[in-house]
């Protein structure tokens, strides 16, 4: 038996085309391969489950302070129709902190894209029928795949809200990285006259992968998730963080054109520098950008002071006024972390790599004289 969702993409012209074309071209799998991927993209939703459960991350996530901003803003969105959450991506905690955020100010949670690396092992269970994540297969040519991702999620929005990374993968070098098109492109297929695009900003404090994202620097291959959870909860030990969530004005997407590819690349740039905006600006950013490789406290106070008169010059989400309470918030976690070390009024750099992470994370709000390496 066929669910609804699954009947309403095979009824789409989009792929009625492709199975008349297919056939003409003498490929009778056709059909067999869009029922797969039709398979392997279902979701089941149960949040109330996932409250519930004990979930490999869990112990992790309990040592996480939840800071939204601007919750009003998707209560009002999601009581006037549909909504995509177009979010940056910094951790594997993101679809865990997110979708919390949201039921935690009764707002109905959306089904969320995530890689297709997640969904192996008990996480995957729980992805596929607890929180509602949909497996993507971010980097597949398959224009079978493609014309079936896009109908899929052309009907899922009938029925859901969806988040999605605009970004696609994490940032592993911790500047904010260009945005992807194909799924903002899939949804603006849907019905656009009842649906708003919310952007969204995810930070942290200390990011939980730092230590991993940053010595990679770049994503060369994709690792099995089972061996990302075990450095996760490696470096979970001792970790503790705030996770700054900001919810942005709604953007109607009827003026937006799905069949030109530049309008959907500049919808995708200008949601991208709405993210960079939310985007909280917090003390260890502030000190990783300001901190050369050794600085006296005083002037490291200076150079952060500088760095937030550029930011507010930027209309940047700050989380502090001065630079004496970056440094006050910002040392501790570093330092116990091993970035930094402090010798009585003395700051210097223990993990330059990772540091450099945390600097570039502001990197978007600075011009290139306000940048530093270390």
């Amino acid at each position: 038996m066929l669910d609804e969702v699954t009947q309403a993409v095979l009824s789409r012209d989009e792929i009625v085309r492709y199975l008349r074309e297919s056939h003409k071209g003498g490929k009778a799998d056709t059909r067999e391969r869009i029922h797969a991927y039709l398979e392997e993209l279902r979701t089941t939703q149960r949040i109330p489950f996932y409250r519930a459960l004990k979930h490999p991350l869990y112990p992790i996530f309990r040592k996480l302070d939840l800071c939204p901003e601007h919750v009003d803003i998707p209560v009002a969105a999601t009581g006037k129709g549909r909504v995509i959450y177009a979010s940056n991506h910094k951790s594997h905690l993101d679809y865990l902190v997110e979708p919390v955020v949201l039921d935690d100010h009764g707002i109905r949670p959306p089904i969320i894209a995530a890689g297709i690396n997640l969904f192996g092992g008990p996480l995957g269970l729980l992805h596929r029928h607890i929180t509602g994540a949909m497996p993507v297969r971010r980097n597949t040519k398959d224009p079978a795949y493609l014309v079936t991702l896009k109908a899929y999620v052309a009907e899922l929005l009938q029925r859901h809200d969806l988040l999605v990374y605009l970004e696609g993968g994490r940032s592993y070098n911790g500047a904010m990285k260009s945005p992807r098109t194909g799924l903002l492109h899939a949804a603006l297929q849907a019905d656009r006259e009842n649906m708003t695009v919310v952007p969204v900003a995810i930070a942290y404090d200390l990011v939980l992968e730092d230590q991993v994202l940053a010595k990679q620097g770049t994503k060369r291959s994709q690792r099995p998730f089972t061996r990302e959870l075990a450095e996760m909860v490696r470096y979970g030990m001792g970790y503790h963080s705030r996770a700054f969530v900001t919810f942005g004005s709604p953007m109607t997407l009827h003026e937006w054109n799905p069949e030109s590819r530049r309008s959907v690349m500049d919808l995708a740039k200008l949601i991208g520098e709405k993210i960079g905006k939310l985007h909280k600006v917090l003390p260890t950013a502030l000190l990783a950008a300001a901190l050369r490789p050794s600085m006296l406290k005083n002037d490291l106070i200076d150079r952060i002071d500088g760095l937030l008169d550029e930011l507010r010059q930027a209309d940047a989400n700050l989380s502090v006024a001065s630079g004496a309470e970056a440094l006050e918030q910002a040392t501790e976690p570093l330092v116990t972390r091993g970035i930094i070390v402090v010798e009585h009024d003395r700051y210097r750099v223990r993990e330059r790599t990772v540091l450099r992470y945390y600097a570039r994370t502001i990197k978007h709000l600075l011009s290139a004289t306000g940048q530093v390496t270390h």
